[in-house]
């Protein structure tokens, strides 16, 4: 017993220490502060209705009318029945936002370093390494919560699978399908697929060895293991997987079946546009800035201080103080191939040089899937760059769900990973394997000319690099050549300063190996002098991107827009309409849709039919097509501010049609929308014709349908006709969960006008209702709980074996 604490004491200390140490980083918490993240001020604004919703119901609705005229939530946060492995994240993530996450990374890789046999004060060590790596801080930042997530569950899964080839098949299995069923829940499937890249990078080796030694039925027998642990994990998540797949064929991911464009060209239909995958490209020079904190000038928007050239010819071109220091505070110092950085992706140029030192040290398998992984990850991070174009165009055009993801710079989280994995190994091998004195001694001196050779190379050779970035040319227009001048002198400075901050991290690093290998550091104090250098090295740059500043009263957040007066006059109207801004970008912002229901919103999948729709006929203010989808106001701006404007000409909620357009396919029935009345007149493809008895229809000056009861998941009209009629619905039409009712009878209904829903409705005074019946969620939540209760008997046997055998 007492021999069993001594073991787990350790790790209860390290538990205790990133508790300590997450909550010290992001300390602001502790006053009842939170992050304010841009990201997630969106999803606040997206997801506002259903969770208003579902606090004065209990119900879940599944769909919301406050984006793109609406859509399903399953991407909006939705809670599902029975989703046990989302209660079970919850619980890990116990510490205050984003601590949370920053205490998950020091978690995960902390388990798969001992996965790797690695001593816990060693893999303490490489979990500050992971954590603190500046891309995983940045994220944090500006609230993209999801992928962290994700990420945080990578080790996880790795370890599992390592468990396996190992031949530790229950716990293997255990620990895979935990980790698994935790990435999944994570959301962001994004991440999830470059792990699958790693993982078959690790198969590939594991594979090749087990051939070289004549292994294969072991190999095989664990990848059998792997398959039930994923399918396991996967039956967990089954609702998340299933509502996702299903939304997925709906969303700009999915093909509407349209091949033009609004000008008339062919377009693709299906999957993202090259150009929009590919957008963001890290340039091939750029990636030195992994080991260079600011080897491309940092950020976009970099604080250089009041004692910057830009701040001194600012004030020379006549700006006050206060004017010269706001912009010195967020220079565009950034000069590399991408649109916008918020920060250098940077590991650290201790765990780099740490890093090569383990490439001359280690051995074996762990070596060469680490190796395998992060130059496959830092090959697909170029994306359309020079000379891996034709990489990122073979991955996009053959490799199955690549097409689906945009911003391939962010698969160098696969590097994030990696590198400080090997780094720890290297470290593993010198304190506690028995390698020679010559061998060590070598990879410590090759170590040391490579990466210190790499930063006293930059420094000598900073006046080759032109410090030119891509909005020079419009900075020279606006503030002179003088200001670009003074703005490239900056980025020199800044690219001098952090190489030679690496040069010295490098030494610094060398000088601790060194002299542990003479005998003049013991053990323990080489451990201390490594884990201040990881620590001062990354965190000093992190807190460049992400401190104390960026917090702000929870009030904030969690409202993170206010109303204008154009927003109160609207929401006097107490009636189902919706609402389309243009005192801003509609279709990239969730400000409107936190107060009312708008034609816009913000969202990475946006329903395929409205982005086009959009494209098309709203980005030009096309009124029929506004009207019919109810927007009865319009937010104009003006140079006074953003004014409401009422629309008398919308359609309203439901309307009789007289006449019927039959078309084709969908090019025929986004081009029919052009001219004509949308009160008057439906456009329906001819998929849908077996439901329409007739194209013509008689006025009736008495017919009439209006909306009585609205919820998200439920509206009620009541309509009355002498004979009968076509209704069009201005609701977006959903081929998945939405039924009809004709007083209380399920009847067909059909989509018309490209978006909306239709439906015949007989003569004679009726009640007409539409409910969101989603049928993927009561599948969904059904293997979802068989998937948890078998996975929860496997861990109580697992354990009972596991007690029994000791």
């Amino acid at each position: 017993m007492n021999f069993s604490l001594k073991k787990v004491l350790p790790h209860i200390f390290v538990f205790l220490g990133f508790i300590v140490i997450s909550i010290a980083y992001f300390y602001p918490v502790l006053q009842g502060k939170e992050i304010y993240q841009s990201d997630i001020a969106q999803y606040i604004g997206m997801a506002r209705q259903q969770n208003e919703f579902r606090a004065e119901t209990g119900e879940e609705p599944y769909w919301t009318d406050a984006a793109f005229g609406g859509m399903p939530t399953y991407q909006l946060g939705a809670n599902y029945p029975h989703n046990y492995i989302k209660e079970l994240d919850r619980t890990l993530r116990f510490l205050p936002r984003p601590a949370d996450y920053l205490f998950l990374y020091f978690l995960g890789i902390y388990i798969l370093l001992l996965v790797l046999k690695i001593d816990y004060r060693l893999a303490f060590l490489g979990a500050l390494a992971f954590g603190f790596s500046t891309y995983l801080i940045i994220i944090l930042g500006v609230g993209h919560n999801a992928k962290a997530h994700a990420i945080a569950y990578m080790p996880w899964v790795i370890g599992g699978i390592l468990l396996c080839f190992r031949q530790k098949y229950i716990l293997g299995f255990l620990l895979l399908a935990f980790g698994m069923a935790l990435e999944i829940s994570a959301n962001h499937f994004q991440m999830t697929f470059y792990l699958l890249l790693l993982v078959i990078v690790i198969g590939i080796v594991y594979l090749a060895e087990a051939f070289r030694k004549k292994k294969l039925p072991q190999f095989f027998k664990a990848l059998g293991v792997m398959v039930a642990a994923v399918v396991l994990a996967i039956g967990t998540n089954a609702t998340n997987l299933m509502a996702t797949r299903e939304y997925a064929d709906f969303s700009t991911r999915g093909d509407t079946g349209l091949t033009i464009s609004p000008e008339g060209t062919p377009e693709k239909s299906s999957g993202l546009d090259y150009n929009y995958i590919t957008e963001y490209s890290y340039g091939v020079l750029e990636s030195f800035n992994l080991f260079i904190p600011r080897f491309m000038g940092g950020s976009s928007a970099e604080n250089l201080g009041t004692d910057s050239a830009v701040y001194s010819q600012l004030l020379q071109l006549g700006a006050n103080p206060v004017q010269a220091a706001q912009f010195a505070e967020a220079a565009p110092t950034y000069w590399g191939d991408q649109p916008f950085v918020g920060a250098p992706a940077y590991i650290g140029a201790t765990v780099l040089f740490l890093f090569v030192f383990a490439l001359f040290l280690v051995r074996g398998k762990l070596k060469w899937w680490v190796v395998g992984g992060s130059l496959l990850a830092l090959i697909l991070s170029f994306g359309k760059n020079y000379p891996f174009e034709f990489i990122t165009r073979f991955f996009i055009e053959y490799v199955p769900l690549y097409n689906k993801f945009r911003a391939v710079s962010s698969i160098q989280v696969i590097l994030e990973l990696c590198i400080p994995v090997l780094a720890i190994a290297g470290l593993s091998r010198l304190f506690f394997r028995e390698e020679s004195s010559e061998r060590k001694i070598y990879s410590l001196k090759w170590a040391t000319i490579i990466t210190g050779g790499i930063a006293l190379l930059f420094l000598l050779l900073r006046s080759a690099f032109s410090f030119t970035g891509a909005s020079d040319g419009v900075l020279i227009q606006q503030l002179g050549p003088e200001f670009v001048r003074a703005l490239k002198e900056d980025r020199k400075a800044v690219f001098t300063a952090d190489a030679l901050r690496s040069l010295i991290y490098v030494l610094l690093t060398a000088a601790v190996l060194w002299f542990f290998l003479k005998q003049k550091l013991n053990r323990n104090m080489a451990f201390l002098g490594l884990g201040l250098l990881i620590l001062f090295d990354l965190v000093g740059v992190g807190k460049r991107y992400v401190d104390s500043e960026d917090f702000v009263r929870s009030s904030v957040v969690n409202r993170p827009f206010q109303a204008t007066e154009a927003d109160r006059e609207i929401m006097r109207d107490e009636g189902h309409y919706r609402v389309f801004d243009l005192s801003g970008s509609p279709f990239n912002t969730a400000r409107t849709s936190f107060f009312h229901n708008s034609i816009g919103g913000y969202h990475a999948a946006k329903p395929g039919r409205m982005q086009e729709l959009y494209d098309f006929y709203l980005s030009q203010n096309n009124l029929q097509v506004l009207n019919m989808l109810n927007t009865k106001y319009f937010i104009i701006p003006t140079e006074e501010g953003a004014v409401a404007q009422q629309n008398p000409e919308t359609n309203g909620n439901a309307w009789f049609i007289q006449e019927v357009e039959m078309v084709e396919n969908a090019n025929e029935a986004i081009k029919a929308l052009d001219g004509i009345n949308t009160k008057r007149v439906a456009v329906v493809d001819n998929d849908f014709a077996e439901f329409l008895p007739k194209k013509q229809f008689e006025t009736d000056s008495l017919a009439g349908i209006e909306l009585v009861s609205y919820q998200p998941n439920e509206l009620i009209y009541n309509s009355s006709a002498e004979k009968d009629r076509m209704a069009v619905f201005s609701e977006i039409y959903y081929p998945h969960g939405w039924q009809a009712y004709i007083d209380g009878e399920k009847v067909p209904h059909f989509r018309a006008n490209y978006v909306l829903r239709a439906i015949m409705v007989p003569a004679g005074e009726h009640e007409i209702s539409f409910r969101f019946e989603p049928q993927v969620v009561k599948t969904g939540s059904s293997i979802a709980l068989a998937s948890s209760v078998l996975l929860a008997i496997l861990l109580l046997g697992g354990l009972y074996w596991k007690l029994r055998r000791k």
